[in-house]
């Protein structure tokens, strides 16, 4: 079986080359333009596995709400007057409108703005406007009218994940290794982390592969970014802010680099910085004195990971979380939230603030560049020349199968590691999105393939 519109009948199965034994790792390009594939992409991936969907902390209170989204399917979460935190198919019964639009808040009850039916912050329904006068029929009465609930929801150190598959396993589970890192990222408050008020939200025109793949890709750092890098020398220099980021890219680059593939898709890059070049706002005392020790050690590393399939959590120059929402094979909606601890110092919160913005923010100094290059990437995948990729291979040569002895170090259970000084810039960590994107993709049933 070959995918409907792809030359030469190439089958899905067939979209990665993926020969260890030779060291090979290639991605079609077609994987980034198909309409049919993107299609699959949200049935089979996105609708088929945990999402990562809001904070527990823009739910804190009776009543409070945030929306969301898991592939296509706009997501309304609530906590109930009881206390009890569910996630809805932010949809009306009745003709299918999004009954919220408000990205969060508060509120008892949620009313449509099409024909008024309302309901309560639990999702049962509230009212139908007009109902006595609308001569109902019997059946009409004992069909359930409130609000859809999502298969499954569930949480972890404060992040809020949902499934439209009743099919999935655990979300700890799910995350398996993926949780070293996100403790890592929660140990730095004593109460917990929360998003800083205020997030980062703009669309490229690329496919939202392109953001998995850049996410974990230090390849890129002294090119795409140079203006960055330049920046930072001068600001250690003294010839320009020094409140925001003055990074050392010729010390760092003798830093040790690891790079790691989990099961599930899940992935991560982890830089072991010098003391000198790691986050100010991180109090690591304090850390030491309440986190378990073999734990606390790691807490301040700098690392960029994928929970597959949307969300990446990044400690570079700020504690960054990344949700990533396809849109169409072209199009891609990033969020972007610096996260804070809570209860911690103006000042911690203001350098945060600064580094996040410095780097990450929409009109930041990285941002721009990288969604620019995406652009880039796009119009080159519609070439009619050799559609495969070689942007997979770096590090292939050392990679290990299994956890290597750093891994062993960080205490997670990797697939497969590579380790090496930070210039390597690997690239083999993205082997287990892609491979989790083909397993979860060839169950592709036969009505969406074609000869």
């Amino acid at each position: 079986m070959s995918l409907r519109g792809l030359d030469g009948g190439i089958a899905v199965a067939d979209l990665i080359d993926d020969r260890p034994s030779q060291g090979i790792f290639r991605v079609n390009s077609a994987v980034f333009t198909d309409a049919n594939l993107f299609n699959l992409e949200m049935k089979l991936i996105f609708e088929q596995t945990w999402n990562f969907i809001g904070f527990e902390s823009d739910v804190a209170n009776p009543h409070d709400f945030f929306t969301s989204w898991i592939g296509r399917s706009p997501v309304l979460v609530t906590r109930g007057k009881n206390g009890t935190v569910r996630a809805f198919l932010n949809k009306c019964p009745h003709k299918g409108a999004r009954v919220c639009h408000q990205e969060q808040g508060n509120a008892r009850a949620f009313v449509c703005p099409y024909h008024a039916w309302t309901f309560e912050s639990s999702g049962k329904l509230l009212g139908i406007k007009e109902k006595a006068a609308g001569a109902y029929p019997d059946s009409f009465d004992a069909m359930d009218h409130g609000l859809e609930l999502i298969a499954r929801v569930a949480s972890y150190r404060g992040l809020i994940f949902g499934s439209l598959s009743d099919a999935v396993g655990s979300l700890e589970d799910h995350l398996g290794s993926m949780k070293f890192f996100i403790d890592l990222a929660m140990d730095q408050g004593e109460y917990g982390m929360e998003p800083i008020p205020g997030r980062s939200v703009y669309t490229f025109r690329a496919n939202w592969k392109m953001q998995l793949d850049n996410g974990l890709d230090g390849y890129h750092l002294t090119t795409a970014h140079s203006s960055f890098v330049d920046i930072m020398t001068r600001r250690r220099l003294g010839q320009g802010n020094t409140s925001a980021n003055s990074l050392d890219f010729a010390k760092n680059m003798g830093a040790l680099q690891s790079a790691f593939a989990f099961s599930n898709g899940h992935c991560a890059l982890v830089n072991e910085l010098p003391q000198s070049e790691r986050r100010p706002f991180i109090d690591m005392d304090e850390i030491r004195a309440r986190v378990p020790a073999e734990r606390a050690q790691w807490v301040d590393l700098a690392y960029n990971t994928l929970v597959f399939p949307n969300m990446q959590l990044i400690q570079n120059t700020a504690l960054a979380l990344r949700v990533i929402r396809p849109i169409a094979p072209d199009l891609t909606e990033m969020h972007y939230y610096c996260l804070g601890a809570i209860g911690e110092s103006d000042g911690h919160r203001a350098l945060r603030l600064r580094a996040f913005e410095d780097f990450y923010n929409a009109s930041g100094l990285a941002t721009p560049d990288d969604s620019a290059v995406y652009e880039l990437c796009q119009q080159g995948y519609q070439t009619v020349g050799d559609p495969w990729l070689q942007g997979y291979m770096r590090g292939s040569d050392i990679v290990e199968q299994g956890a290597s002895e750093r891994a062993k170090a960080f205490g997670i259970d990797a697939v497969e590691s590579a380790t090496g000084m930070i210039k390597s810039g690997f690239e083999t960590q993205l082997h287990a999105a892609y491979r989790q994107w083909a397993t979860m993709m060839a169950a592709a049933p036969t009505t969406e393939m074609g000869e």
